[in-house]
């Protein structure tokens, strides 16, 4: 886990150098100028663009996004190595989300009809975060290092939320709506309950019980790792093995359990580097919102070539989701070679967690207030494939170590969903 860092506060020219290199202004110009050409030339292009055109002006915001995402992450493990976690993990997961948010907004309030958005937005984050990216830093981590012991009651709590949210945004609808949309008044207090709960588990995550988001004790993941050494020595000595495992057992139980709130190096991290802190986060956002401009404006040419090839449109929305979640999922992928597994779980569980949270109750509102139908009713074979994979996260939570075989299944489970979208 990236623990705090306690050096003294960088002078306003250090932290120029610091914050404000070459390649982060490379890359920030390179997204804003993207967003500046493409709104002006966009009137100019013919319509419809020849396949060729349409392929090269994708393949360039594609360019310009991952380059983009490079600064974000660089920003993001900057930040995490100042707060630690869960905070710093939590910067970038609300930048992303909250940003996210904002573009199915605007496409709600613009011309056309939306009324699935929000609904085939989330669950294609949902497929893409838990199954596709999780699966991957799960074989990751498990090539490198065996297995590794993730926070349970941390992981946990994750898997509870996205049951609850899951269940009120998806398969409620279905059964007391509408036609898949809630009346104003179910809507209203699904809405409600949803910004309640989610600023009673930040309140949690952030507070007394931030350890349990953190990594687990050194001593307990290097026993319940799964590592060839700690394999053979308990063939060598079970009885060795077994005693070993269940002292550092019980010094992670006991560090778990006992309270430990927003730690005081927390608020003097904040004090001493508030404006480093500032500066980066700023930074961040800055970068983040050209990958999500340059998503919406992609949108159009996506669904134009996708129709040229006969593919579903819902697969539009899949690619969209893939391209605005690349800087979390590399710096998930990033944790996972470092051994941070659940720093993995923060950024994967914690940003669906943070989707259905905020866009859901934002949505809900905005029919509220315009009168604009919103189906949230999910399929039967996506409701059956959500239900499956919350199913596989609740027993990799509960397993002593996450190994390559939970992410196997996870990737088999994301194959599933590709088969679906195309059915």
């Amino acid at each position: 886990m990236p623990s705090l860092d306690h050096s003294p506060a960088l002078t306003s020219t250090r932290l120029a150098r610091a914050v404000l290199t070459p390649p982060a202004i490379l890359r920030l110009s390179a997204g804003w100028a993207s967003i500046a050409a493409l709104t002006a030339l966009a009137p100019a292009l013919p319509s419809p663009l020849p396949s060729l055109a349409l392929l090269a002006l994708l393949a360039a915001i594609v360019a310009v996004i991952v380059l983009a995402a490079g600064g974000v992450v660089q920003q993001a493990e900057a930040l995490a190595g100042r707060l630690g976690d869960p905070y710093g993990t939590l910067v970038l997961t609300l930048s992303i989300v909250v940003i996210e948010v904002v573009l199915i907004a605007a496409v709600m309030l613009g011309d056309g009809d939306h009324a699935t958005i929000a609904r085939d937005s989330v669950m294609a984050v949902s497929m893409i975060i838990l199954n596709l990216v999780f699966g991957i830093c799960l074989i990751v981590a498990g090539i490198r290092y065996g297995g590794l012991a993730a926070n349970r009651v941390g992981t946990s709590m994750y898997v509870g939320m996205l049951l609850l949210l899951a269940a009120s945004a998806f398969a409620l609808p279905a059964l007391i709506g509408d036609d898949g949309s809630l009346r104003p008044v179910q809507a209203a207090v699904v809405a409600g309950l949803t910004v309640v709960l989610y600023a009673v588990f930040l309140r949690r995550q952030t507070g007394v019980r931030a350890s349990d988001f953190q990594e687990v004790a050194t001593g307990s993941r290097v026993v319940r790792t799964g590592s060839r050494a700690a394999q053979d020595a308990a063939v060598r000595d079970p009885d060795a093995a077994s005693s070993s495992t269940s002292t550092s057992t019980s010094a992670s139980a006991s560090s778990s359990s006992s309270p430990s709130g927003p730690t005081p190096e927390i608020g003097q991290a904040l004090r001493t580097h508030r404006l480093e802190l500032l500066v980066r986060s700023a930074l961040l956002i800055a970068t983040v919102l050209p990958i999500v401009l340059l998503s919406h404006h992609m949108a159009g040419l996506l669904d134009e070539g996708l129709a040229r090839l006969g593919a579903p449109a819902a697969l539009g929305g899949v690619l969209i989701a893939m391209i605005v979640f690349t800087p979390e999922s590399i710096t998930a992928v990033r944790a996972a070679l470092g051994g941070e597994i659940q720093r993995v779980v923060n950024l994967c569980h914690g940003a669906l967690v943070s989707t259905f949270a905020l866009t859901i109750p934002t949505v809900l509102v905005i029919s509220l207030v315009t009168g604009q139908r919103v189906v949230l009713a999910e399929s039967s074979a996506n409701l059956v494939l959500l239900g499956v994979t919350l199913a596989l996260c609740t027993l990799s939570a509960r397993a002593a170590r996450m190994t390559r075989w939970h992410g196997i299944a996870h990737l088999l489970l994301c194959a599933i969903y590709a088969i679906v979208l195309f059915a």
